[in-house]
C-alpha cells in the first residue's frame, strides 16, 4: 500500500521545477501542502491532514538537496563551448501566406556569406529573425511588404553548447534561465537546436550573464 511519502515522493518527482525549489529551500512548505492536498489525497483516496504531508516533505528535502543539485551540476558541467556574438538585431513580422517566401530570399541572400549570424524562429501568428546589424538594410529591403510587429537595435548573443543527453535531463534550461534571473537580467529571446541553446540579450548584460554562466559551468 502506497504512503504518504511515497505519493508525494512520486507526485515531487512530476513536477521539476517544483523539485529544484524544494531543493534549494526556497518553497513556503506550508503553502505547498495545501496546494498539493486535494492532488495527494486523489492518489491515496482518502483524506491526510497537511502536518503529514509537511513532515514528509521535510523527510524528503534532504535527499532531493543531494539528488537533484548533483543530477542538475553534473549535467551543467557538461555545457560545452560558450559562444558570445555581438552587434546584433531583431525583427519580428507577422505570419502571412508570403512571409515564407522572404524567408526563401534571405537564406539564398546569406548562402555565400560565411560571416553574418542569423536564425528565425516561426511561431505560431510571428516569427523572429535575429540578424547581425550590418544586414538589417537587406531585411528592411526583402520584407517591406510584411507587417513589422517589433524591431529590437543593439542586442547580442549567447550560444551554449549542450550536453548530447540533454533532452534527458528534466530542469537543465530552468538551471541555466535560474542563474540569469537571479541577476535580475531580462532574456529577449530563447533559441535551441537540440543540442544548443541560444540567448538573445541586451548588449549591456552580454558580460554579466556570461560570467554568471561561466561560474555556473
Amino acid at each position: 500500500m502506497i504512503t504518504v511519502s511515497g505519493a508525494l515522493e512520486n507526485l515531487v518527482r512530476q513536477k521539476p521545477f517544483i523539485e529544484q525549489a524544494l531543493a534549494d529551500g526556497i518553497l513556503n512548505l506550508s503553502a505547498f501542502s495545501r496546494q498539493i492536498k486535494p492532488e495527494l489525497e486523489k492518489v491515496l483516496k482518502k483524506q491526510v491532514t497537511e502536518a503529514s504531508i509537511l513532515m514528509s516533505l521535510k523527510r524528503l528535502i534532504p535527499y532531493l538537496e543531494v539528488s537533484v543539485h548533483r543530477k542538475i551540476e553534473k549535467a551543467a558541467k557538461g555545457i560545452g563551448d560558450i559562444i558570445v556574438r555581438s552587434n546584433l538585431c531583431d525583427f519580428t513580422y507577422k505570419n502571412s501566406e508570403t512571409l515564407i517566401d522572404r524567408q526563401g530570399e534571405l537564406i539564398l541572400l546569406f548562402r555565400n556569406e560565411k560571416e553574418v549570424f542569423y536564425t528565425i524562429s516561426g511561431g505560431v501568428f510571428e516569427t523572429t529573425i535575429v540578424i547581425s546589424a550590418g544586414f538589417a538594410d537587406k531585411i528592411h529591403e526583402i520584407f517591406r511588404d510584411e507587417n513589422l510587429i517589433a524591431s529590437t537595435p543593439s542586442i547580442s548573443s549567447i550560444t551554449l553548447r549542450l550536453p548530447k543527453d540533454n533532452v534527458k535531463i528534466p530542469g537543465l534550461y530552468y538551471y541555466v534561465f535560474k542563474q540569469i534571473a537571479w541577476e535580475g537580467i531580462s532574456i529577449l529571446e530563447a533559441i535551441s537546436t537540440t543540442n544548443e541553446l541560444t540567448i538573445i540579450l541586451k548588449d549591456q548584460d552580454v558580460d554579466r550573464v556570461f560570467s554568471v554562466l561561466k561560474k555556473s559551468n
